[in-house]
């Protein structure tokens, strides 16, 4: 079964399908060589970069436009001399030898490259640890050589049970206080709150080292590096051993589609060649980002992108990745002069086949060092088979974000009164997805929440969250926007493909946007911090949203409703009512503002169902409108065949959440 068969709109580009599925294993093949797999090529990361051996320190770096190397830093009082002059070898690797007692844990250093026409301090391309002085702002290279390295305590959960429900986070903002927060706070503070709220993947946002706090961790300048701001090595381990303690599986949001201008903390101009990790000429600036672009032709930058998601999977025992501006890399406009209104604009020569090619070997990678690992990617463009196998015509995540929901959504609700929403149309973008691939569906993101844009529930109930979320209070969009904002939730974790995603504090109704310290805002934390005591506060709305979130999650998961497909039941614009099927559970929303209904019928299986969920909940911030202790029995009803009528009573702007508890017997 390939791509083709499961779409034969597909057809008339099989042959570009083929090709490009070709070009993965030609590729593969050249860079293997005499090795035995991908495993074993991209091993980068024991041979480059600064390492300790039994008696000595041997530092190796691949520059080949480089002239002379010299190491500097504390141990030589950052001085230039030939006792610590780097030596060329063969392909344009440097290396150098020291003895033990020459270099200590916890020194700076850097590398001093001379090249044809200039020269310059640069961080080593595969460091695995950099600092910033709280000065100068100046980034160095630091060792990390602890005497006793981190002993890993916890084993990993069972990747291939996993139907991901995950807790996007920033390490950063998880504090409450006005600062960076920590690995450690993160670690005692927030990881049990997240394994209480049932979440059973994170995904971690901002780990690798960039120099300028604000860019949310996507301009990369160190891609072996964990950002210092949050803490050490051994501090994020043991976070991800603590989080496997408790069931949790930690994934890395990587950023392998562009990297930092940066020259001095960065690539940009490592020895002197622009291009010796970049593309040249147009290609190498990113129009929108303001970034460059990795030239994924050369089989270096290959080797240093295969060996750093290795890295990460073995040194850190990160569980797999969320992949970064996927769309970028498939597309030699960065996909922003296309429409993507047909599929000729997925096969029309404009894609960048090297992305493709390594993207697929790199999918490849992860399954051979870590089966079952999770594969995300961020694609907006929908690029046919990007989660599909390789083996079937696909480049091999194993999943893709649902980009088009959170999109839906918001237009939804900036653009049609709560009247005229449709339901057709929203069971369909809820639903929508290829047949060959999984998704991870979510109503909003990190992405919804920056500054300028604004989160589902601040759309919802605007300049009011001000003043009136206190339980005591009565106002009419608070009373709306709450209400719809744990519909469109349990509606988009209900019809998610394959998993969910939520970014921290959205699940509570996190209050503002997301706004990092930069001059325009006088370099204030105020919107870079989590405020978690909204959720602790007894008097204060956004407790009923986060115990919803809760009991959504504890539904979805404990019952394993994510490895069902969705049945529809009925769509009705007209009544405002969705209603779908998955196991042996019932959905069923009434989007009305203002109509309740009593005794509305439509056709399910035989049986008798309980109520497990309501929105309406007064736990939950509802009405208690819905009696959980009723049996509904379904009744015959001639006309619909196998077919029997459920009749419910169901509250305006509500959902339910219906378990089929016996097989009605005969009647």
């Amino acid at each position: 079964m390939t791509i083709i068969d499961n779409d034969p709109w597909l057809r008339p580009f099989e042959t570009v399908i083929q090709r490009r599925n070709k070009l993965i294993s030609e590729k593969e093949s050249a860079l293997l060589a005499e090795m035995k797999d991908l495993s074993s090529f991209s091993t980068g990361h024991l041979y480059f970069g600064l390492h300790k051996t039994e008696k000595a320190w041997v530092i190796r770096e691949w520059a080949p436009n480089a002239n002379a190397i010299f190491l500097v830093g504390d141990f030589n009082k950052w001085s230039i001399s030939n006792e610590y002059a780097l030596n060329k070898s063969s392909d344009g690797n440097w290396e150098l030898s020291l003895p033990e007692d020459k270099i200590n844990h916890l020194d700076q250093y850097k590398l001093h490259i001379v090249w044809d026409d200039g020269e310059g301090d640069r961080i080593p391309a595969w460091a695995t640890r950099t600092l910033q002085d709280d000065q100068t702002k100046v980034f160095n290279a630091q060792v990390w050589a602890p005497e006793k390295s981190y002993q890993w305590k916890n084993s990993i959960p069972d990747l291939s049970q996993i139907d991901p429900i995950i807790y996007e986070a920033h390490i950063g903002m998880g504090t409450e206080e006005y600062k960076v927060g920590s690995f450690n706070e993160f670690r005692e503070k927030v990881l049990p709150y997240i394994a209480s709220s049932g979440y059973n993947t994170i995904q971690l946002m901002a780990v690798q080292e960039h120099p300028y706090y604000g860019s949310f961790g996507y301009h990369v300048s160190s891609l072996f590096a964990v950002s210092s701001r949050f803490g050490t090595p051994d501090e994020l381990k043991q976070l991800i051993d603590v989080a496997h303690g408790l069931g949790i599986v930690v994934i890395m949001d990587i950023v392998h589609s562009h990297a930092v201008k940066n020259e001095l903390e960065g690539l940009g101009l490592y020895a002197g060649d622009p291009a010796q990790f970049f593309h040249q000429g147009e290609r190498r600036e990113h129009v929108a980002w303001d970034s460059l672009c990795y030239d994924y032709g050369k089989n270096e930058v290959i080797h240093l992108l295969l060996s750093n998601v290795h890295f990460w999977l073995k040194e850190y025992n990160f569980d797999g990745f969320r992949f970064d501006g996927v769309t970028s890399m498939l597309y030699y406009d960065h996909g922003l002069e296309r429409d993507f209104s047909g599929y000729e604009m997925y096969f029309d020569g404009g894609q960048d086949e090297d992305a493709i090619t390594y993207m697929g070997l790199c999918n490849k990678l992860i399954q051979e060092i870590k089966p079952s690992a999770i594969s995300i990617a961020e694609d907006m463009s929908g690029y046919p088979g990007l989660a599909t196998p390789i083996e079937f015509g696909g480049i091999g995540f194993n999943f893709r974000l649902a980009m088009g929901i959170p999109d839906y959504w918001i237009k939804t609700i900036k653009e049609k009164s709560d009247e005229n929403w449709n339901m057709e149309e929203l069971y369909h973008e809820l639903t929508s997805k290829r047949v060959d691939e999984q998704t991870i569906g979510y109503a909003e993101s990190h992405d919804q929440a920056l500054v300028g844009d604004k989160t589902l529930i601040f759309r919802l109930i605007d300049k009011d969250m001000y003043w009136h979320m206190d339980k005591s209070s009565n106002n009419v969009q608070v009373e709306r926007g709450t209400a719809l904002h744990k519909m469109i939730r349990l509606a988009t974790i209900a019809t998610s493909g394959n998993g969910y995603l939520n970014f921290m504090g959205n699940e509570f109704g996190h209050p503002e946007w997301i706004d990092f310290p930069r001059e325009g805002n006088e370099w204030s934390y105020q919107y870079a911090r989590r405020q978690w005591s909204l959720v602790k506060n007894n008097e204060l709305r956004y407790q009923f949203l986060g115990e919803f979130d809760k009991a959504m999650v504890s539904v979805v998961k404990e019952n394993n409703i994510l490895k069902a497909d969705c049945q529809h039941i009925k769509s009705d614009s007209n009544d405002l009512i969705l209603a779908f099927s998955r196991l042996d559970f019932i959905f069923v929303f009434n989007f009305h503002p203002t109509q309740s209904y009593t005794d509305y019928g439509f056709a399910v299986d035989r049986g008798k169902y309980r109520c497990i969920l309501s929105t309406d909940e007064a736990a939950y911030g509802g009405y208690e409108r819905i009696d959980k202790s009723i049996e509904h029995r379904s009744m015959i009803e001639r006309s619909f065949g196998y077919k029997q009528r459920l009749n419910l009573y169901l509250p305006s702007r509500s959902g339910i959440v219906l378990k089929k508890v016996t097989v009605a017997g005969v009647r």
